[in-house]
């Protein structure tokens, strides 16, 4: 949710007032001070009696019925309204006093219309009466200034509103399809383009557009595809890289674009293409040696890695990031010790693992980072547990990145990994056998409680699926049994290097503490066996091969 940005953009309303009415009028006055004379006295009366008239006429109109034949006419006067308004534009387009009455009418409906939003069931009736349709050309007329441009945006963002979308899904589908079908996403956009956001309805404006985009996408994750492709994703680079002070907006920017890139490679690969990657970098580097100075700018931060992690999942982005010095910058935040170090510990995570992070853990040892990397393997720093970070997030990124470095590294670099794990009389492997003892105690209180859970589900005669196995993985997993096998594939390496030293160690505190070669291999069968995660079948055999060919020798 963007909660941080509403806070932020609540701050700046000083109107206690309903700021919509308090819009209208403000709008109005700009427009009569404008005509420079032009409108005549009578007509400037005549609006303004207009407005008074206004809020008598919505007091008697409170009271009344709302139904589906309410709804229709409500609609139809909206249609009538609006051509006539747009009718008068065309005829008159340099005398406003001459439509401004008409843009009034069609203001006072839009204002009506907001009533709909309280009943999804009906939304089919704004898709069969044209309606959509032509809330969306108000929306590409060519003067944002025009009073139903924002109050459109206004209606929209109630129609879309999320918990209003749930309580009906058949009213929502027809709209968010008639929504999309209008190019919804490219209007919006192009509006964004043309807004002024030193002026602060226009600047609502933006943001009130941005909670429409957010409601649709969260109500159907799938459009985010077509929405990015429409323009949104170069918009949010451009406002995201302006430089103008930190704001709302530029908060629910980063929200909406970790939102875009979340589980979908096409916008993953759109943001790359469009040097994503060198925006995001930069923006981030101002977080090196200064920590975000409020909550909500943390929260932008924290919304820019999560786009930056997300966008490293596609091959093709690893080598941008490494091109753009991706690396550099996050073993520098690693080093400074501020409120990056957590997040950047993260990027690097996506950045090296798997076989498509070769390069960057080659680079990686190049620019000196196991330096870096191995003191926060032999201790997690208490900066760390202050800013709200879990010691098993930290250990689990550790863990994975020499776990990866492992996988990865040949010839000289992986030589001089392997002899971090000699120095100071294989202390390090002292803490990685350490951790896996904690780390076992932990799997083995969660298969406790799961098998305690099955017996009592076998008693009452439920079956036990394969989903339900499943579920049991995932909780098996998130108490610490991800962790657990990451420090196996560490241990099973590093005996497997050729170094006696680290074999020996690594089985004489096995044996110490009572631990079991037995216990290190089932662990590293049950890994082998659920590799995969939308990898080819090709690599998933030879990577289990691999394991197996380490696992004779251990």
């Amino acid at each position: 949710m963007h909660l941080g940005a509403k806070r932020l953009r609540d701050d700046d309303d000083d109107d206690g007032d309903d700021p919509r009415s308090k819009k209208v009028d403000r709008d109005l006055a700009r427009r009569l001070e404008r005509d420079d004379g032009e409108d005549p006295s009578s007509d400037r009366k005549r609006i303004l009696e207009k407005l008074m008239d206004d809020d008598e006429d919505a007091d008697d109109q409170e009271g009344e019925p709302v139904d589906e034949s309410s709804v229709k006419k409500m609609i139809l006067t909206f249609e009538k309204r609006s051509y006539k308004n747009q009718e008068l534009r065309i005829k008159f387009p340099d005398t406003p006093g001459r439509f401004m009455e008409t843009e009034l009418d069609l203001n006072d409906i839009i204002q009506e219309m907001h009533v709909i939003a309280t009943m999804p069931d009906l939304y089919h009736l704004l898709v069969e009466l044209n309606a959509v349709h032509s809330l969306l050309g108000l929306l590409s007329h060519e003067n944002t200034d025009i009073l139903s441009f924002k109050d459109v945006v206004d209606l929209l963002q109630e129609l879309t509103d999320i918990d209003t979308l749930h309580e009906s899904e058949e009213g929502a589908e027809v709209l968010i399809d008639s929504l999309l079908e209008g190019q919804v996403v490219a209007l919006l956009v192009q509006n964004m383009e043309r807004l002024d956001e030193q002026v602060k309805e226009e600047a609502d404006g933006v943001y009130n557009t941005l909670a429409i985009i957010e409601n649709m996408a969260e109500f159907r994750p799938g459009l985010c595809t077509e929405a990015a492709q429409q323009g949104l994703m170069q918009w949010l680079l451009k406002r995201i890289k302006a430089k103008i002070p930190f704001d709302a907006n530029k908060l629910y920017c980063s929200e909406i674009l970790a939102i875009l890139l979340q589980n979908n490679d096409s916008t993953r690969e759109l943001l790359g293409e469009l040097d994503g990657i060198d925006v995001l970098l930069q923006q981030l580097s101002v977080f090196k040696r200064h920590n975000p100075a409020t909550a909500e700018e943390q929260e932008m931060m924290e919304n820019l890695f999560d786009a930056l992690c997300s966008c490293l999942m596609l091959a093709a982005n690893r080598d941008r990031f490494l091109r753009g010095e991706g690396l550099q910058l996050m073993n520098l935040m690693l080093r400074e010790k501020k409120m990056s170090r957590t997040s950047a510990l993260k990027v690097l995570d996506h950045g090296m693992i798997g076989p498509e992070g070769s390069d960057d853990c080659h680079k990686f040892v190049d620019i000196l980072g196991l330096r870096t990397i191995f003191p926060l393997f032999m201790k997690t720093p208490k900066k760390m547990r202050k800013a709200g970070t879990v010691d098993k997030e930290h250990e689990e990124h550790v863990c994975s990145i020499i776990a990866s470095c492992l996988q990865n590294l040949k010839a000289q670099q992986r030589t001089r990994l392997l002899s971090k794990f000699t120095e100071n009389d294989c202390e390090k492997v002292d803490r990685l056998m350490e951790l896996h003892f904690k780390y076992l105690e932990a799997v083995q209180l969660a298969d406790k409680r799961i098998e305690g859970e099955k017996h009592d589900m076998v008693k009452r005669g439920e079956i036990l699926d394969d989903v339900m196995e499943d579920e049991f993985y995932l909780r098996r997993l998130d108490a610490g049994l991800f962790v657990l096998q990451l420090l196996c594939y560490i241990m099973v390496e590093i005996s497997n290097s050729g170094i006696s030293q680290l074999q020996q160690r690594v089985h004489q505190i096995l044996n110490l503490r009572g631990g079991s070669v037995k216990v290190v291999r089932h662990i590293m069968r049950e890994y082998a066996e659920n590799i995969g995660d939308g990898k080819s079948e090709e690599f998933k055999e030879s990577e289990q091969k691999r394991i197996m060919d380490l696992l004779e020798n251990f």
